[in-house]
């Protein structure tokens, strides 16, 4: 799908022209319910009359809608456990969960029925799915994109996302967020990757799979240095409660329609006091001026997407959530744009600074190139 004169087919057509793409189940499209993952809202919502905003942009740009997909409740998890619509399963992986919540999202292109898979990211609802199934992901900048039609769990969190196989499409995914936008593409020198004391609960698969991108972005000629974390733990105390917060809000009144498990933590958000939550806005504003000095300091980041490799059907996952979410609220909270590249075991983030996805883009499609000549 590399991109030529007057498109990718050089003759003016849209970049995703014929393009069969699934549209994650929290955004309208017309003619059928948005559930957001609950029986509940499939029946209190009835059949959308229109489009949402992203859905116009995909047909606009030539994509074929191949329909709507499976979403963990509210898009309010990281597993893709869901007991009203059943678990999504791996398609070719038996007994592995996808991971959520953009979890039909990865089942789709796993098993071909989609090139491309529009996903949502809050904490790591792309990224975290990315990882487990061993695609590429794709986290636009915060602010990108129009939600109108679109349903929100965490408004300072949200963002619209891509699922895809191969890395040499990512410069194609920025458009769908951005129409109109003629960037500057910059290029990349160096990237830092997070200390191995932040990584202490990787499984080894994981920390190989790190250890071999590393030497890939040495081989495009990017200089790579080590780089202190520790002050990251923070990330998800600050993140958690904000997000209960403003997801109870929007699901107001509706909490007895929604699954215990999410049920309580939309309570938890309601019950807490706005002279918690200014204070967790303050450290959240401070949380983001420190990642974008780091941005200052550095090109990009590198990290994993996920410790663990694969989340089993029927297991105990009652700490998945918060295990793999550390690694991804840093970026969820300063709204940066992320990549989840595929590796032999698991999947690693790369991230850049806001408003730098075309260039990030642009990166990640010559390591596919890379990959592919090797």
């Amino acid at each position: 799908m590399s991109q030529g004169k007057g498109g990718r087919f050089g003759d003016g057509r849209a970049n995703l022209w014929a393009i069969p793409v699934s549209v994650k189940d929290c955004f309208d499209l017309a003619g059928v319910p948005t559930s957001c993952g609950v029986r509940f809202y499939r029946d209190l919502n009835g059949v959308a009359a229109r489009d949402s905003w992203l859905v116009e942009q995909l047909r606009n740009a030539g994509a074929v809608i191949t329909g709507k997909a499976h979403l963990h409740p509210l898009a309010y998890g990281i597993t893709g456990e869901n007991p009203e619509f059943g678990d999504c399963e791996q398609p070719g992986n038996p007994g592995a969960l996808t991971g959520g919540s953009s979890s039909g999202a990865v089942a789709s292109v796993l098993e071909g029925s989609a090139l491309a898979a529009i996903g949502t990211d809050t904490g790591g609802s792309v990224r975290a799915p990315a990882a487990l199934c061993r695609l590429a992901g794709y986290r636009a900048s915060i602010g990108r994109g129009d939600w109108r039609g679109g349903a929100h769990l965490a408004q300072s969190f949200d963002t619209m996302g891509w699922l895809f196989r191969d890395l040499e499409d990512a410069p194609l995914m920025a458009e769908t967020f951005a129409p109109g936008r003629a960037p500057s593409i910059r290029e990349f020198k160096q990237f830092a990757v997070v200390h191995d004391d932040f990584l202490h609960d990787c499984e080894p698969e994981i920390l190989a799979s790190l250890g071999s991108l590393i030497d890939e972005l040495h081989t495009l000629g990017l200089r790579s240095t080590s780089m202190d974390v520790s002050w990251w733990a923070a990330s998800f105390e600050i993140f958690a409660p904000i997000q209960a917060s403003e997801a109870a809000r929007i699901h107001s009144g509706h909490f007895d329609g929604i699954q215990p498990a999410i049920r309580e933590r939309l309570e938890w958000g309601a019950r807490l006091a706005d002279s918690e939550l200014a204070i967790l806005r303050e450290r959240h504003a401070e949380f983001r001026s420190r990642i974008d000095a780091l941005f200052q300091e550095y090109d990009l980041i590198l990290l994993p997407a996920s410790p663990v490799a694969r989340l089993n059907i029927g297991a105990d996952h009652s700490q998945a959530r918060s295990r793999i979410l550390r690694y991804t609220t840093p970026f969820s909270l300063a709204g940066n744009p992320v990549v989840t590249i595929p590796c032999r075991v698991g999947g690693m983030q790369l991230s850049a600074a806001r408003e730098n996805d075309e260039s990030l883009l642009e990166l990640v499609a010559k390591i596919g190139s890379q990959r592919r000549r090797i």
